[in-house]
């Protein structure tokens, strides 16, 4: 009876680490000449103020497929260092073996922390973290930049440092004239309007993070309340799936924000995702209506909004475009028209502060 008993418990216990184990693939097409790679540049572990070891953050990635991670601890916050007394370089040591084993690309990152201003900061690809622990945040940032670090602002909008308003301060211009800057999270807890404008503005690059410090399960069950159902992210637009092609690629600006339902980015790379994301075939034309069928093949959703049109074209006011789902949509045509424009705005779809991405599809 009790080698039954352990035969079970065996099986079970086995059965507990593959189902740890399953990878949910994020389905959101490529680009013509790009593979979209899902990416967190934003994490922490127990060697600063997470509450994780770091080969946990690999197995999380694993499991919710994303393509690339960078544990970017803390330069100067580490409270738990009374009992773990380290390199800044250690957590990515610790991780490397595994990110190799599940095919997670893992940069060495480290977060620049610093009041405002110029307030918090993420080096991407970085050779050695420890070099950026200097008393002076610009000796930080140049010790960086010797590194080719690919740099970013944090949560520019966080309340902690910008209580009231969100400001862009003369030491971010002048971290930005001397190639200190690269970037601006658009999302980190919240959306900022102000960060997106800049990007938009001075040319950086776009970018969408977790900056998970607990373990990710506590994290999305918070998320789920509050009606979130997947951790933000940076889609990164690469040549290629590697380290170097994400470098590339954040460098040249090709990335979209992905939170909630919502997607921020340049109206290029949004037109095109939302293109590549259907499948559409006109099933049925009459001289009264045209009848669509649309499949949307992608994880994304959809949300559309008519917007100024020719009146002899009738169809939705409002539509969603549901995961994996088949829609069949009716256009009716008046006043003997036989062809027309439906025009549309996707309202989850940001390529500005306050402004959708519009479309037209020709009937």
């Amino acid at each position: 009876m009790k080698k039954v008993e352990c035969a079970v418990l065996a099986f079970l216990l086995t059965a507990g680490v593959v189902q740890a184990q399953i990878r949910h693939e994020i389905e959101i097409p490529d680009l013509k000449g790009y593979q979209t790679l899902k990416c967190d540049f934003h994490i922490h572990t127990v060697f600063s103020d997470g509450t994780v070891w770091p080969t946990v953050r690999v197995d999380e990635a694993y499991q919710e497929g994303l393509d690339a991670i960078s544990l970017t601890e803390h330069i100067e916050y580490r409270p738990h260092q009374q009992d773990i007394r380290a390199s800044h370089n250690r957590s990515f040591e610790i991780a490397e073996e595994a990110a190799r084993r599940k095919n997670i690309l893992l940069i060495r990152g480290s977060e620049i922390t610093r009041s405002m201003p110029p307030g918090h900061a993420n080096a991407l690809f970085l050779t050695d973290a420890d070099s950026l622990d200097r008393p002076d945040y610009r000796d930080a940032f140049e010790a960086a930049k010797r590194q080719n670090a690919f740099i970013f602002w944090n949560h520019p909008g966080w309340d902690a440092q910008q209580p009231d308003t969100t400001l862009w301060w003369d030491e971010h211009t002048e971290l930005l004239e001397k190639g200190c800057m690269h970037g601006i999270e658009v999302f980190n807890v919240n959306y900022s309007p102000e960060a997106h404008q800049w990007c938009l503005d001075k040319k950086l690059t776009m970018l969408g993070n977790s900056d998970i410090h607990q373990p990710i399960q506590s994290n999305i069950h918070q998320q789920l309340q509050t009606g979130r159902t997947h951790r933000p992210m940076t889609l990164v637009f690469a040549r290629e799936r590697s380290v170097e092609g994400i470098r590339e690629a954040l460098l040249a600006r090709r990335t979209a924000v992905y939170f909630d339902d919502t997607l921020v980015g340049e109206a290029v790379y949004l037109h095109e995702l939302f293109e590549n994301s259907l499948e559409i075939e006109e099933v049925e034309r009459t001289e009264k209506k045209v009848t669509l069928q649309v499949f949307n093949h992608s994880d994304l959703i959809f949300h559309l909004k008519k917007t100024a049109h020719d009146p002899r074209l009738i169809y939705f006011r409002e539509y969603t475009l549901w995961p994996h789902g088949l829609h069949t949509i009716t256009i009716y045509l008046d006043g003997g028209i036989s062809s027309g424009r439906m025009e549309f705005e996707v309202t989850n779809l940001w390529i500005a502060p306050n402004q959708a991405l519009k479309y037209v599809y020709e009937i």
